[in-house]
């Protein structure tokens, strides 16, 4: 299964974390959210669950094997169970919502 993109469905609406967790709502999942400062990193890791994750504010960068998916406000993707993933905050931090299946 490779990873899915999850747009943002509101063009008359900024993405907040309020927006964003009801449309990781819409798809599903109860969301919880988290922050990072500017330039944090996450070593390569996995998870046994599918996770799906957008971004509210700031900026992250994940790295998937050979490529990379840059999330900003209202970017999103479903990663499947076990793919290795690391990532890099941006410049200005970052929030994001997340859920799990």
């Amino acid at each position: 299964m490779a990873v899915q993109r999850l747009a943002w469905d509101h063009a008359d609406d900024a993405p907040s974390s309020a927006s964003v967790e009801a449309r990781l709502r819409r798809e599903g999942v109860r969301p919880y959210a988290w922050s990072n400062a500017a330039g944090d990193r996450y070593a390569a890791h996995t998870h046994g669950y599918t996770k799906l994750l957008m971004c509210a504010a700031g900026s992250i960068t994940f790295v998937l094997g050979d490529h990379e998916i840059e999330l900003r406000p209202g970017d999103g993707f479903v990663l499947p169970p076990n793919t290795p993933h690391a990532a890099v905050v941006g410049p200005r931090g970052c929030t994001c919502l997340e859920g799990h299946r």
